[in-house]
């Protein structure tokens, strides 16, 4: 589900490290809102990055 629709933007691996070295595997989540947007003039439902929806690629409902 945390996937942008319009750029494909996901989520993204890699590893945390405390203080002490010790590391740890970790994700990072994109912020993804579930927007109405205009396809073809039809309103849809589609989970649009915010970076998508603040620059303007799509056009909401």
């Amino acid at each position: 589900m945390a996937k942008c629709s319009i750029c494909d933007k996901g989520a993204h691996f890699g590893i945390a490290v405390s203080h002490s070295h010790r590391r740890s595997n970790k994700m990072w989540k994109s912020n993804v809102k579930s927007v109405k947007v205009n396809v073809n003039g039809t309103a849809r439902k589609l989970y649009v990055c915010t970076s998508c929806l603040r620059s303007g690629k799509v056009e909401r409902a």
